[in-house]
């Protein structure tokens, strides 16, 4: 995705990362395992094949988009709880949400020729 107001970007691809303007900021969120185990939880799934059905339904609510931000922003260094990621902005709305969820979520299941989950 590429970020409005400035070029190139910090996020290393290849790790799963991805960049996001959030409130202003430019952030990179990664779902590292640990990410990736707190949305095992959070979506009361047994594995990540379990995650990826989930996620590939295309069928998201806010609160899961604040979720996998929230993952995605604490994977890449970032020590916010859900509640804070809430409560951020972005350009655009609904949908830059949806496209940063939808990068990540590609940037994550998507990296070896695996299908990539459908944008929510």
């Amino acid at each position: 995705m590429a970020v409005a107001g400035f070029t190139g970007s910090r996020a290393n691809r290849r790790r799963g990362e991805v960049e996001a303007l959030l409130d202003g900021e430019r952030r990179i969120l990664c779902l590292t395992l640990g990410a990736l185990a707190e949305l095992e939880t959070a979506f009361a799934v047994d594995d990540l094949n379990g995650l990826a059905m989930r996620f590939s339904s295309g069928r998201l609510k806010a609160a899961d988009m604040i979720r996998i931000i929230g993952a995605g922003l604490r994977g890449g260094g970032n020590l916010l709880s859900d509640d804070e990621v809430a409560a951020m902005s972005v350009e655009g709305g609904i949908v830059t949400y949806a496209g940063i969820v939808g990068e990540l979520l590609t940037a994550t299941f998507a990296g070896r020729g695996e299908a990539a989950p459908a944008n929510p």
